[in-house]
């Protein structure tokens, strides 16, 4: 997600580094971001003028220290690994001076133990953005156990400067938005398992009946079953046996059916686009 939180960023009048570990991957999230904003264009949400006001203000770097240097915030979006992101923020707070704001993109690992690794824990705060980042206009505000009042006041003045909404959570497992969102989901892949219906039928069900612009399972395919996946095993170590894992998310996952991103979840998928209904169910 880290291109999008960049774009938006950029778009509110920012000037971003992109890093990550190599420039391949630097280009391929500058690269996504031109391409989210022609898309603007040529659907008439966004100028010309803007799209190139926010690739100006767009630059891509591999090293840490580099692209952290002069920061007010900085934002990691690494995978959902509580040693990596510990490891990463902690890099990043050693090349910051001690009023940079340190943010952590996660649905729904603990902030405040991401803090304790830190020697400011104060100037750590969850910033958990939606995905697509450029399109989705909710941000959680997760407030830790030691995140002090100055870094929560200036994350959601950040919030609002790139034109989210910011709801301000309690870190609690799960947040707010996960918990209820995986509760839903995980229900949903229990009832394909069990044969209530198909994939496409529940999604459509939750579109129509309950005015989500999403059904959950292809929201899942978005997210990525993989994301689910682990979020679940969080949830139900921190919470109980309500969020234990269907064994069909377990089977897909394993399979290596993470969904939008490999082309194959509960549905398949072409060109960003969910085509059919994989499996059992896409051959009726």
């Amino acid at each position: 997600m880290g291109h999008g939180i960049a774009q938006v960023s950029a778009m509110g009048g920012h000037t971003v580094t992109l890093r990550d570990i190599e420039m391949e991957l630097v280009s391929d999230g500058i690269d996504a971001i031109r391409s989210n904003l022609r898309e603007g264009v040529d659907r008439g949400k966004v100028t010309e003028a803007e799209m190139e006001a926010a690739l100006d203000n767009v630059s891509g770097e591999t090293d840490l220290s580099t692209a952290v240097s002069g920061s007010d915030v900085v934002v990691e979006a690494v995978p959902e690994d509580m040693e990596l992101k510990k490891d990463v923020l902690g890099e990043a707070e050693d090349a910051v001076g001690a009023d940079v704001v340190l943010a952590t993109n996660t649905s729904s690992l603990s902030v405040t133990e991401l803090g304790s690794a830190l020697d400011r824990p104060g100037r750590l705060v969850g910033l958990h953005f939606f995905n697509p980042v450029h399109i989705m206009s909710l941000v959680e505000v997760v407030v830790g156990e030691r995140t002090s009042d100055r870094t929560r006041s200036f994350a959601t003045e950040f919030v609002e400067s790139i034109g989210k909404t910011p709801v301000e959570i309690r870190d609690t497992p799960g947040f707010a938005s996960s918990r209820l969102g995986v509760a839903l989901g995980v229900e949903a892949v229990r009832m394909v398992e069990t044969g209530v219906a198909s994939p496409r039928d529940i999604d459509t069900a939750m579109e129509l009946g309950y005015n989500h612009p999403m059904g959950p399972l292809e929201l899942t395919d978005v997210v990525g079953l993989d994301v689910r996946l682990d979020i679940l095993e969080h949830l139900r170590t921190e919470l109980g046996e309500r969020f234990k894992p269907p064994q069909l998310l377990k089977r897909k996952v394993r399979a290596g059916k993470l969904g939008r991103k490999s082309g194959e979840g509960f549905y398949v998928w072409e060109d960003g686009e969910a085509v059919e209904m994989s499996g059992e169910w896409g051959e009726r």
